[in-house]
């Protein structure tokens, strides 16, 4: 594998994608998608957070945690929200072609999971959504 992990590569082609989200953008400002720790002082917000990459001897399947922030009362913008992100980041390379990292290639990526909680500390709603990449080194 190429001497860095994937998962910080990765990261900065989400928030890329992100932010070329119309749907996501009518909903959550680009400056508010954000790498941050803990609940954000904006609202709304998108943060990338976790990521994780799990590496096998020609690959490596990695993972990125987005955590999605509205100050409402249900849950509607969070899963509005949830469902521009599943869009945003999905990419198959047989029907897209791979989507070139630098000093790695994806050859999928996708939402894997997504949770919806509120948040017991005020009228906030927190969309979890999982996503997964299969990446190989350039």
């Amino acid at each position: 594998m190429a001497n860095s992990d994937p998962s910080l590569a990765l990261q900065a082609v989400i928030r890329e994608r992100l932010i070329a989200s119309y749907e996501l953008m009518a909903l959550v400002p680009p400056d508010n998608v954000l790498d941050v720790t803990g609940r954000p002082e904006v609202m709304p917000a998108v943060i990338i957070g976790e990521g994780q990459s799990v590496f096998d001897r020609f690959k490596a399947t990695t993972f990125a945690t987005l955590h999605v922030w509205f100050q409402e009362p249900g849950l509607v913008a969070a899963k509005e929200a949830a469902g521009a992100i599943i869009d945003a980041l999905d990419v198959d390379a047989q029907r897209d072609g791979v989507l070139r990292l630098p000093g790695f290639v994806v050859h999928g990526m996708g939402a894997t999971r997504t949770q919806f909680t509120r948040d017991p500390h005020g009228p906030y709603s927190h969309a979890i959504v999982t996503v997964e990449a299969i990446v190989s080194p350039t």
